[in-house]
């Protein structure tokens, strides 16, 4: 089986990029204004012919061509502020991925913000609690206190199981995979443009196709629709920064940040 996975950041005001989520050109670049962010949504609901997006913790429909998950990473405000009202305006819910260290921190949801989009229907996950740079760098240890330790806070919020996270930064590996696994995740997102799913041991881990600003609606509703072309030209984008992070090392953040600026 096949999925497809769409990864947003923080949505915002015209011009208010440090109003939600990480400061900072390199996060700025993630951020959807609120219009461009409503003509996505529309666009992926033609592409769909209505169908509704999938959540890991319900049915899997069967919509053609693969189920299609919204998901929205680093746990900004403005997950409540302006992205779940207007998923809900299409009756649709998605998938938070929250920084736990930055719960309650100005730009970041509150506890009780955390709780209201459980309670609305949208699924919490993990998104590390420290959102480290480069995750597949850290040792065992720190991977291991970075999965639990993000569990056990938003398990604490929510009285349940935390059953899904993503990978921060895009740097994933298995290790990072089966540290989250035994931290009790059962479908890890990671950044790498597939519709593959992967099995490992009981976690199930799927791939994502970026979206940033600047990038048209019809983009997202061609992914959305199944189409090659916008796939193709992600993955192709994927493998050389991957070949860029394996030759670079930890020089490839500094690199990123000076053509970023």
């Amino acid at each position: 089986m096949r999925a497809l996975a769409l990864m947003y950041h923080d949505v915002v005001p015209p011009g208010d990029f440090s109003s939600s989520g990480f400061p900072g050109i390199g996060a700025d670049i993630y951020k959807l204004e609120h219009d461009d962010f409503a003509s996505h949504l529309a666009a992926i609901q033609a592409a769909r012919a209505g169908a509704p997006p999938a959540l890991v913790s319900g049915p899997q429909p069967l919509a053609p061509p693969w189920p299609l998950y919204l998901t929205f990473d680093d746990g900004g405000a403005s997950a409540i502020a302006e992205i779940a009202p207007l998923l809900e305006q299409h009756g649709w819910r998605g998938h938070f991925f929250v920084t736990t260290g930055r719960i309650g921190t100005p730009g970041f949801l509150s506890a009780a913000q955390v709780r209201e989009l459980d309670r609305r229907g949208h699924v919490i996950g993990s998104h590390s609690c420290s959102h480290p740079p480069r995750i597949s760098a850290c040792s065992w240890e720190q991977l291991r206190r970075e999965w639990d330790e993000s569990v056990h806070v938003l398990g604490d919020i929510l009285g349940k199981s935390i059953p899904a996270a993503s990978v921060p930064g895009g740097f994933y590996s298995r290790r990072v995979a089966e540290a989250a696994e035994l931290a009790g995740i059962r479908v890890l997102f990671t950044s790498e443009p597939t519709t593959s799913i992967a099995i490992l041991n009981r976690c199930r881990i799927l791939g994502r196709y970026g979206i940033w600003r600047g990038m048209p609606a019809a983009v997202s509703g061609a992914i959305a629709a199944g189409r090659r072309s916008p796939r193709w030209k992600q993955t192709a984008w994927w493998e050389f920064k991957k070949l860029a992070k394996k030759i670079c090392g930890n020089q490839y953040l500094e690199i990123r940040q000076r053509l970023v600026r």
